[in-house]
């Protein structure tokens, strides 16, 4: 969409600006925006998931209404690596902004399969960035600065303008053993610090942790002892696209003479992915779900989808008895080489306590060293603070807490200023002056089935009180001079245990006809007014008896 008047968020000649419409002030849905010159170029696409309070939602990513009503100027978007919370919105996105997509190979065969699956095959035009390679966006200099993380192929993106250089970290981790794919590259992250930066904006997600981030050799070597206690079949679930993780169970696996199946489609496909692009040459030994249970029980690791206790992941369902195919029994052993993602730890309580009640053994990183995470600790981000010598720090990838504990690490190694901000935050980053100039509209999208819904809006809200509350549905047949035909109909909805609905009908049907009945002559030929007298009874009538204000549909029929 082209405005039509002059446009007040138009990024300046003068200054650089940054917006993140997601990924500030919450874990995942990273997205964010540089603009000047009258342009702005995103960075990552990324969505994250529902919980209890979004019934009925696949997924969630940030509202993009503001850039899309100025897609004639982005330029396009660039992915800093393969997870779900940086190019999962892609495939829901793009339609609205139909901009080019750039990204080194294994991230873009993972947007390739992503793409495929949405039916947009072949639409989209993505184009494909060396790793550590550059790229030239209008008043954009690209460099793709590559890093050690949990997935191949990982980077930081510096942007050059003629106001200076900004680093976007992206995640990142140092990490001398990565296992999968290259070192982190220290020598550039240093060229830019003799130059002193603009602005880092930098990923918080583990700034409250002290010390250095373990290498992936430590979590490959703590599986390989941890697999040599266990006699029985054992599981580990850990992250889809953790690929790293994936090579480790494979070799712990092989150390003890057991065969690795993989559990869950969307393993099987990053597997797939990573293998053509020569990260996980063990993929052709892996063994289909229904291969891996003829196995004996002592020679078998099953890898699994759903350390984060996603109802419909694989390991949710195994725990629930509910996985054609895939089946724990008593003695076995489920290691969750992962960490719990903020918020999500009512979900995985969950799973971890449905396999501990069939006598299942469970195994996370407070008992031994299984996982190491993919982002970087305090000690390392005061490192790379002092190589890169910014001017300004801006935390994201974080909430509040991380973002707050990233500004004060950011302070102790001599850092002028910080900005901590929030989605639809338009933010000076400079040259010189840094402030947020501006709050523009932001929020949150769910895909509710096959609708993109603001989260905001009725729907979500009246299906969340649904979900708390109940419902009651009542309807009233009168005539058209007001008299009552029939006694009122009542259904109830997760109200009342069947046993005692019944009689609860019966009391709610007379306290809305006594409402009704009560009403003046006149008003009771008014349609609108009969509906409101229905609900207001059934209302305080069920506050009454069970101190719950359900959603009310009152209809009214005339004859």
């Amino acid at each position: 969409m082209t405005l039509r008047k002059k446009d007040p968020y138009r990024p300046p000649d003068d200054a650089l600006w940054f917006l993140p419409l997601g990924g500030s002030g919450e874990i995942g849905m990273n997205l964010y925006l540089y603009g000047t010159e009258g342009q702005w170029l995103m960075v990552d696409c990324g969505v994250s998931f529902p919980d209890e309070t979004t019934p009925g939602i696949e997924v969630i990513m940030p509202d993009i209404s503001f850039i899309v009503e100025r897609r004639d100027a982005l330029l396009g978007m660039v992915i800093t690596h393969g997870h779900e919370d940086h190019l999962g919105g892609i495939e829901h996105l793009w339609p609205h902004l139909r901009c080019p997509v750039y990204a080194t190979p294994f991230t873009l065969e993972m947007i390739r399969s992503r793409l495929a699956e949405a039916g947009l095959k072949g639409q989209v035009n993505l184009i494909e960035l060396p790793i550590n390679g550059t790229f030239e966006l209008g008043p954009f200099k690209g460099e793709m600065i590559h890093v050690t993380h949990s997935i191949p192929e990982t980077h930081m993106v510096a942007l050059t303008t003629k106001h200076g250089t900004v680093l976007h970290t992206g995640d990142w981790k140092f990490d001398p053993d990565p296992i999968v794919g290259d070192l982190t590259n220290e020598r550039r992250l240093k060229e830019l610090g003799r130059h002193k930066l603009m602005a880092l904006v930098g990923d918080s997600t583990n700034a409250l942790e002290p010390g250095f981030s373990d290498s992936e050799l430590t979590a490959q070597k703590g599986l390989c002892d941890v697999f040599g206690r266990f006699r029985h079949r054992i599981a580990v679930t850990c992250f889809s696209r953790s690929i790293a993780r994936l090579k480790s169970v494979a070799v712990a696996a092989q150390k003890h003479g057991r065969y690795v199946g993989l559990v869950g489609r969307s393993l099987w496909r990053n597997a797939e992915i990573a293998e053509s692009c020569g990260y996980l040459p063990e993929f052709s030994r892996f063994l289909s779900e229904h291969e891996a249970m003829q196995a004996p029980r002592d020679k078998i690791v099953l890898i699994c989808t759903g350390c984060q206790g996603e109802p419909r992941s694989a390991l949710s369902r195994i725990a629930s008895f509910d996985h054609p195919a895939v089946e724990l029994d008593t003695g076995d052993t489920v290691i969750f080489s992962s960490s719990d993602i903020p918020g999500n730890e009512k979900a995985i309580g969950r799973v971890q306590n449905l396999l501990l009640r069939q006598g299942i053994e469970v195994v996370t990183e407070r008992q031994a060293p299984v996982h190491a995470s993919g982002h970087a600790k305090a000690g390392d981000m005061a490192r790379l603070i002092a190589w890169t010598r910014p001017k300004l720090v801006v935390p994201v990838h974080g909430e509040l807490r991380h973002q707050t504990a990233l500004a004060k690490i950011a302070g102790e190694s001599g850092v002028p200023a910080s900005i901590v901000p929030e989605d639809g935050q338009l933010i000076r980053l400079g040259p010189g002056i840094h402030e947020t100039v501006a709050e523009v509209p932001a929020g949150r999208i769910g895909l509710d089935g096959k609708i993109l819904r603001r989260l905001d809006r009725e729907t979500v809200k009246h299906r969340r009180k649904l979900g708390y509350n109940g419902a009651a549905v009542v309807t009233l047949v009168l005539d058209q001079r007001g008299r009552l035909m029939s006694d009122a109909q009542v259904t109830l909805l997760g109200i009342e245990d069947e046993q005692y609905v019944k009689p609860l009908r019966e009391d709610m049907i007379h306290a809305v006809m006594d409402a009704v009945e009560g009403m003046s002559k006149a008003s009771r030929t008014d349609d609108g007014a009969v509906q409101s007298a229905i609900r207001q009874a059934a209302r305080r009538f069920l506050h009454e008896s069970h101190g719950k204000k359900p959603v009310i549909e009152a209809h009214v029929v005339r004859v």
